[in-house]
């Protein structure tokens, strides 16, 4: 037996949008992979519940604006905590392609921007696990 895709997701910050991540969540639950849904969290809480469900991929959403400084601090706080080298860290929302760049390398593994489909998600995280 295969083992399930275990998927973490959360609102990164105080943004209350959820929507798309409510969405994204259940795209993901009928992918087969099981999802653990934070709702809004600071970066501590975010890699604190990983750790703790011992999950394989960590996937935010901003839209905000805050993505980039929370961004860091998210994987500076899964460096310190011995998680980034064995947890995929994923970010979606709403900004713009140069922050999509920004976000890759400062070391999020995939970035979703507006636009992706449910298949380039399904497929990417399978790709990283």
């Amino acid at each position: 037996m295969t083992k399930k895709i275990k998927v973490l997701l959360s609102k990164l910050g105080l943004d209350v949008h959820n929507r798309g991540i409510i969405t994204v969540a259940k795209m993901l639950s009928n992918a087969g992979m099981e999802v653990v849904y934070l709702g809004n969290a600071l970066p501590e809480e975010i890699v604190s519940v990983a750790i703790q469900e011992d999950v394989d991929v960590v996937g935010v959403s901003s839209l905000g604006g805050a993505h980039l400084s929370l961004g860091s601090l998210l994987l500076k706080e899964a460096e310190d905590k011995g998680l980034k080298d064995r947890v995929a860290f994923l970010m979606g929302g709403v900004f713009g392609p140069s922050d999509g760049q920004r976000l890759r390398e400062i070391g999020f593994d995939r970035v979703f921007l507006p636009g992706s489909t449910s298949e380039q998600i399904v497929s990417g995280i399978r790709g990283l696990v």
